[in-house]
């Protein structure tokens, strides 16, 4: 058969054979070696970028850090800076390792979902570790990209070369793109024909918009895989997925539901494989799990999710946080790291009257257990706009009664604290950012 998918990468400068022999020789370091693997593969990143990043020396520089003395990264590695995004927001070619320039490396931009957006660029071989990465993570799944159809719900560029370019991008990856900034049941409908009409393997997007796609089966009682028999397996990213969302998912699909975790920037940072745990990518990544001093916390303990890209030479993400809170599981070891939970953005924290601080993201699983109870509300959002005052923006079928306002409002006095106040807007549509992420809780502190 031709091998579209790879003939894509293989234009594009990726030699993923070279990757993939890279690959899967780091599959096979057995675990009893692989905690001094991957303190090598640390060091070795960071001598190289010492030695030929003048923007990474001079962050090393900043903290009077003096490794050349022995050359032990992996006794100094708590000393190493950490890096923010904030960083990372100067011209690109400033941050590039020598020998690199924006032509001759992958560039792109975040999301910017962290409201820090930035250009960043990697190496081809690192990015073709990147897709080997993917590749075989996706295999779990028996997800072969020069075979398997994808049903992708995503957002897309609206102007014309953008749109184009996506297009044609979708066309080599396998995929048929269902644009997401309109989710009404219309649209829906026009989606679900596409189901019944093609031969669909699998579906991948962003979680709020399937999750809505579900409630619509729901509501028409339908079971996706009735009516596009050949549906393997859903992989939602990049919002959060809670477990009652992902039950709805896996009974109106009839397929399995695979949660993914990744950064445009990185790679994917967690997947979760068919034993139903999280399982970090320790292959292409080092993940540290950081407390505010940024030193290490114990495994089953909330922290800062920091990571190292171990092979990227064009550019420096090392201990780069991320802006997430997660939890590494107490079963984690170095070969096998364990993402347990993912608790949102370090910027989503939401502080109250009292001083205590509470991730956005508690107030919106809360509400969320009562609010969607009837199937009725469809999706929301949560905003502070005070520090004692939230106003709730939500799209339903019909209006929040009194009753249900009431009783949100003692779950949140349970969970959290009394004398929160809460205000409730009926939306028709709630409003996504440019590349139609839904962001669930917002602080405007």
């Amino acid at each position: 058969m031709f091998r579209l998918f790879d003939l894509s990468l293989k234009l594009n400068g990726f030699q993923m054979k070279e990757a993939t022999r890279i690959f899967d020789s780091i599959l096979a370091v057995p675990e009893g070696g692989y905690q001094e693997f991957t303190e090598s593969c640390r060091g070795k990143i960071v001598a190289f970028h010492l030695k030929n990043n003048p923007f990474y020396q001079s962050l090393v520089l900043a903290k009077n850090l003096d490794l050349n003395s022995d050359g032990d990264f992996t006794k100094h590695w708590n000393d190493l800076p950490v890096l923010t995004k904030k960083d990372l927001q100067k011209p690109l070619a400033e941050r590039l390792s020598k020998g690199y320039t924006p032509k001759t490396v992958f560039v792109n931009k975040t999301s910017g979902s962290s409201g820090d957006p930035f250009i960043f660029a990697k190496d081809k071989e690192a990015h073709a570790l990147t897709w080997a990465s993917i590749i075989y993570r996706f295999g779990w799944y028996g997800i072969d990209f020069n075979r398997s159809y994808q049903a992708r719900f995503y957002g897309i560029p609206l102007d014309f070369l953008g749109y184009q370019k996506e297009r044609l991008k979708d066309f080599l990856g396998q995929r048929f793109r269902f644009p997401i900034f309109d989710l009404s049941d219309f649209f829906l409908e026009k989606v679900l024909k596409h189901f019944r009409a093609k031969k669909f393997d699998y579906i991948n997007g962003y979680t709020s918009s399937i999750v809505l796609f579900a409630k619509f089966l729901q509501s028409k009682n339908i079971i996706l895989k009735d009516i596009c028999p050949s549906l393997k397996v859903c992989m939602v990213t990049s919002e959060m997925l809670f477990e009652e969302d992902k039950i709805l998912m896996e009974k109106q699909f009839g397929i399995p539901v695979v949660n993914e975790y990744g950064a445009s920037e990185l790679d994917l940072i967690a997947f979760q494989n068919t034993k139903n745990e999280w399982l970090v990518n320790a292959e292409t990544l080092f993940v540290e799990i950081l407390d505010e001093n940024n030193q290490p916390v114990p495994h089953g303990k909330e922290g800062r999710v920091v990571i190292t890209s171990l092979y990227n030479k064009a550019h420096p993400f090392i201990r780069y946080d991320i802006g997430d809170i997660g939890v590494l599981d107490e079963k984690s070891t170095w070969k096998k790291p364990i993402l347990k939970q993912l608790l949102g953005r370090t910027n989503d924290i939401a502080v109250l009257p009292s001083g205590k601080k509470s991730p956005g993201l508690t107030f919106y699983y809360v509400t969320k257990s009562i609010i969607e109870d009837d199937g009725n509300v469809k999706e929301f959002i949560i905003r502070q706009v005070k520090t004692d005052t939230f106003e709730i923006d939500y799209v339903s079928e019909i209006e929040l009664t009194a009753p249900q306002i009431q009783k949100i409002q003692e779950a949140i006095d349970k969970y959290l604290e009394p004398g929160l106040h809460f205000t409730y807007h009926r939306k028709e549509i709630l409003e996504r950012t440019l590349r139609g992420k839904l962001k669930q809780f917002q602080s405007s502190l």
